[in-house]
């Protein structure tokens, strides 16, 4: 009952890739994850990073790796939202988009949070 997982680490050994071994997030993982979206990643959120859990974008149970291109760091509310109201995420050019469902927007124009560091660049 054993298993070879390869854990991918980044330059100060924090596993940032744990594949499918374990659901739980490791620390180094969630700081990688913290350190991208700087807390929660929805659009119009403002809650820090230490309000957030770390939602796999392909659901675990369903074949999702626990990596950081699967992982997106939302508040409560917006956790909820995305498991309940037909809103989806994904990661596209390294950072987190949200896909509205139709009834919000018909097109379901891709929406993504404006990092405070990024704003008026």
């Amino acid at each position: 009952d054993a298993a070879v997982v390869p854990i991918v680490m980044d330059g100060k050994g924090q596993p940032l890739d744990v594949g499918r071994i374990t659901r739980t997030i490791p620390d180094g993982l969630r700081r990688a994850v913290a350190a991208r979206d700087r807390g929660c990643a929805h659009p119009g959120c403002g809650r820090p990073a230490s309000w957030t859990e770390c939602h796999h974008i392909l659901p675990w149970e369903q074949g999702g790796e626990t990596k950081l291109s699967n992982l997106v760091l939302l508040c409560k509310v917006h956790h909820r939202q995305i498991h309940s109201s037909g809103w989806s995420v994904r990661i596209h050019d390294v950072l987190p988009e949200f896909i509205p469902p139709k009834w919000i927007d018909y097109e379901q124009r891709p929406r993504r949070r404006a990092l405070p560091h990024l704003v008026g660049v």
